[in-house]
This record gives C-alpha cells, sequence and structure tokens, in this order.
C-alpha cells in the first residue's frame, strides 16, 4: 500500500492527454519510461477539433503499434484546390493517392474523439504508463532532483502532490506548463477570427467533392473540408464589424451555408468561432519543465499542421528523455529538442500564413492568374517538410537533418516494424560484417541492402556507403566512404543514445 506520506514517483509527468500528450505516452511506454498522464477533462472532447494528419504521423502512429487500428477510421485526402469568387482554379494543390517514401499516404482525414480514443486505450499496454483524469495540475515547483507536481483532484477534492523527473506540458494554447518556464511567444502577426461549423449530412451531396476546397473570395474567404463518414466542415471568415456570438447563432450559420447546404440536407453539430493564431514560444524548456503541441506553438489551419507538429515534438522528444533518463546521456542533449524542432515548425506556420494570404487578400489576381504559371506564383503547388534545425544532425554532410525513408523488406514487413523506435544505421551488404561487429552492444538496429532491396539504391543515389537514423526516423549522420564509415561507427559505440550535439 502506498504511504501517503511518501510522493509517488514517476519519470516524466505529462500534462495533457490530447493526441500530442497520449502519443508522447506512448512513446515512452516504448522506452519502459515510468509515465503519468494528468488531464483535467473527464472523457475525450467529443466534438470534431483537428481533422487531418500526413504520413510522417502515420509513421509515429505505426512505431507506437496503433496504426492498424486508426488506419480504418481515416479516409485519404485527394489534397486541396484554390478557386476564385467565380469558382475558377487559382491553385491546384492535389495530394498523389500513392505510398510516399514514409511508406504511407500524403495524407488522411479523421475524427479527432476517435483517434484519441484509439491512443488513450494504448496506453493500457503499458504497466509502467498511468492516466489519471479529473485531475487539474495548479503547481510546479522544481529542484535539482526533480519537479514536485501539486494537483487537485476534481472528483473529490483532494490536493495531491508527486515526484518526477520532468514534467512536459502537451496542454494547450493556454499552457500553465509555459506560464511556469516563463516563456514568452514570438508572434508571426496573423490573428483572424473564423466560424468553424461541422455539420452531419442526413443525405447524400457527393456534389460536393472530396477535394478540400479554399474559397478565395474578398468579400468572405471560406474553406470546405470532407470529414470521414458523413462529416463536413466549412470555415467561414469573421468580418471585423461581427460579433462572434451572434454570428455562431444558427439562423446566422445556415445564411453562410446557404450557398453549399440546407436543413434539409444536414444537421449542425457544432458552429463556434475560432481566433487562429500563428505564436511560437521562445523557450521550450526551463531545466526539468518541457512544451510539446500548441503549448509550444499555433499556427493558422490552412496547411493542416497544428496537429502534426505536435506529434513530430513527441516523436523528437520521447527518445532523448529517455536516453536522458536511463540511458546515460547529458541533460542538454534535451536542448538540441528546441533547436531541431522550433525552425521546423517556423517554416510550416510561415508557409501556412503565406496561403492564408492568397485565402484571404483582397488582391488575389495579383498574385495569382487563373490556370495561368508565373515565375513567383506556380498554378500547381508543392509543398516540401522542412529540414531540422540544428542539433544532433550534422549538416555538412548529406542528408543530415532530413527524413529517412521506410524500406520494405524482402519478406513484405515494413522497416519501421524491424527497427522499433530505437537507432538503425542503413549500410551496404559489403559493410554489414564490420558494422555487426561494431555495434554488437550497442542495441543498435542495422539494415543492409540484403534485408531491403530499396536501401542500396538509397544510399547509391545519394553518395553515401551508411547512414545513422535516429529512432525519429530523422538522418543524424552519413559516410561517404570506408574513412567517414569507420569515424561513424567510433561516434556510435560510445554511447547508444548518441548525447553529443557535435
Amino acid at each position: 500500500m502506498q504511504d501517503k506520506s511518501v510522493p509517488e514517483e514517476f519519470d516524466v509527468v505529462i500534462v495533457g492527454r490530447g493526441p500530442v500528450g497520449a502519443t508522447l505516452a506512448n512513446l515512452l511506454g516504448l522506452c519502459g519510461v515510468r509515465t503519468l498522464v494528468l488531464e483535467r477533462e473527464a472523457r475525450t472532447y467529443h466534438l470534431p477539433r483537428a481533422v487531418h494528419f500526413d504520413d510522417e504521423c502515420m509513421r509515429v502512429f505505426q512505431t507506437i503499434g496503433l496504426a492498424d487500428a486508426i488506419l480504418p477510421q481515416t479516409i485519404l485526402s485527394p489534397g486541396m484546390l484554390f478557386l476564385d469568387a467565380e469558382g475558377r482554379m487559382l491553385l491546384d494543390w492535389s495530394r498523389p493517392q500513392n505510398l510516399t517514401p514514409m511508406g504511407w499516404n500524403l495524407s488522411y482525414r479523421f475524427h479527432q474523439p476517435e483517434l484519441e480514443d484509439i491512443l488513450i486505450c494504448g496506453l493500457q499496454r503499458w504497466p509502467h504508463v498511468s492516466l489519471r483524469s479529473r485531475c487539474d495540475v495548479f503547481a510546479l515547483e522544481q529542484d535539482d532532483d526533480g519537479v514536485r507536481v501539486r494537483y487537485e483532484d476534481l472528483s473529490n477534492g483532494q490536493l495531491c502532490d508527486l515526484r518526477t523527473k520532468y514534467v512536459v506540458g502537451c496542454d494547450g494554447a493556454r499552457s500553465l506548463v509555459r506560464r511556469f518556464i516563463g516563456s514568452g511567444m514570438d508572434d508571426l502577426g496573423f490573428h483572424e477570427r473564423w466560424l468553424v461549423i461541422d455539420v452531419l449530412l442526413k443525405r447524400n451531396r457527393d456534389d460536393l467533392g472530396d477535394y478540400s476546397i479554399q474559397h478565395c473570395d474578398p468579400q468572405r474567404p471560406a474553406t470546405y473540408v470532407r470529414g470521414t463518414g458523413t462529416r463536413r466542415r466549412w470555415e467561414i471568415t469573421v468580418l471585423p464589424d461581427e460579433g462572434s456570438q451572434e454570428i455562431a447563432q444558427p439562423a446566422k450559420a445556415w445564411e453562410l451555408l446557404s450557398r453549399w447546404i440546407t436543413p434539409d440536407d444536414a444537421d449542425i453539430e457544432r458552429a463556434a468561432v475560432y481566433t487562429f493564431h500563428s505564436v511560437i514560444a521562445q523557450q521550450w524548456r526551463n531545466r526539468r519543465l518541457l512544451l510539446a503541441g500548441d503549448s509550444a506553438h499555433q499556427t493558422p489551419p490552412f496547411l493542416g499542421q497544428g496537429m502534426c507538429a505536435g506529434i513530430r515534438d513527441a516523436a523528437n522528444l520521447a527518445w532523448k528523455l529517455a536516453a536522458t533518463i536511463g540511458g546515460g546521456a547529458a541533460p542538454d542533449l534535451l536542448d538540441t529538442y528546441q533547436s531541431e524542432r522550433q525552425p521546423h515548425v517556423r517554416e510550416f506556420i510561415e508557409l501556412a500564413i503565406r496561403l492564408g494570404g492568397v485565402i484571404n487578400t483582397k488582391a488575389i489576381e495579383a498574385g495569382l492568374a487563373a490556370g495561368e504559371p508565373r515565375e513567383d506564383a506556380p498554378v500547381r503547388l508543392e509543398v516540401k517538410k522542412p529540414l531540422l534545425g540544428p542539433g544532433l544532425a550534422l549538416g555538412n554532410l548529406p542528408l543530415a537533418g532530413h527524413l529517412a525513408p521506410q524500406f520494405t523488406l524482402r519478406d513484405g514487413h515494413r522497416g519501421d516494424d524491424r527497427i522499433g523506435y530505437n537507432h538503425v544505421v542503413l549500410v551496404e551488404k559489403a559493410a554489414a560484417l564490420s558494422a555487426r561487429l561494431a555495434l554488437s552492444k550497442t542495441g543498435i538496429e542495422i539494415l543492409t541492402s540484403d534485408d531491403a532491396e530499396g536501401i542500396g539504391r538509397w544510399l547509391h543515389e545519394n553518395g553515401i556507403v551508411a547512414a545513422l537514423v535516429r529512432p525519429d526516423r530523422y538522418v543524424r549522420a552519413t559516410a561517404r566512404n570506408g574513412t567517414e564509415f569507420d569515424q561513424l561507427l567510433a561516434a556510435v559505440v560510445p554511447s547508444t543514445h548518441l548525447p553529443s550535439a557535435a
């Protein structure tokens, strides 16, 4: 029986059990880290919020063993079209329907409550991971050995406290953890009110289409998004002189929707005004307190990258926490979390702001010509994922900071399923023996061109003989020849967890 006079102890306490907090907890569960998730609410919020994630996120869900459960709850997105006020196409952002190098499709639509339920149920697999709902954290006190976490159990009004080595705030835009860190926010300048209307169709409306549509109407910009099942969403700009409460009333909502649907077609599930922000926390870590997801950054939704950014945060942070807690890595390894992730997310937010300008500008024709390519405004949009910021990836080597592909093994299985949430060296068959000898006691996986046909081709195309890939699937280092390969192995052998950021 727990001695109530002695506080409970954990390795990591996560504040917030949304998609980011639940994903982080599952990753820490994989790493064997004693983890507690504290959530203020009693149950999953039942209404839609995020509606899109990408191939990299699905790869993370694969890593935690939940992709097969999540996939049936999704539909593939064909992409997004930008139309002017007359319905002419300004910009085509179609998404390919084939698998990407990540091993998954580029764009998925989903219903957030269903995703959260799967992620939360996944926590039950880990006896060292606990979830407590109706727990409202109100104080965090750091010292040299850890953090005292104080919270109220809202089910009975009892005040509780515990000890943990680290706290991660996945507690959203109004983050309490961010306040205890003392971080200011960098404002990237985009703040707009939009009315978000989620509906459930009562009859078939195939004419609405599967593409997301950005209606670039200077009078009233709007977005249409197809959801899973009968769910459809419209996001409509709120004008400066309109009140947030009045515009969200059913009569006004139906008036705004009338160009697309009527009450005969659908029921409104939710209509609410949201202010879309573009901000990034200046400080993601204060000793033993860290931030992830919306507590660290907020983006306009036009790229569908808000939740995706938080999932990337979790994948980057979990293995570093595990290395620091139980793997002998120095605590300053955690500083590479912000240095790598902050520039990456900033680039996505800046692109979302630029797309918002296309949607919401009163001079669209000056920037884009309908159907006519221009050097400064291609009609077809391609988005390249940013590279990691400076950190553990060695920038003077090929592919450092890039995502590594997921290779299909010769037995038909996905490569990540063999690797797990671990480091891996991808190497030509000829160098496999020396790699195995050097890495035999490190726990680092090795995949060779014997294991997957695509590995040799990928190495050759990039002019390298080996690549060291981190648990979050980003390339940490590569070798172009035998000498660099020996140097790579020498750098790996001293520590499985690679704490050096040099």
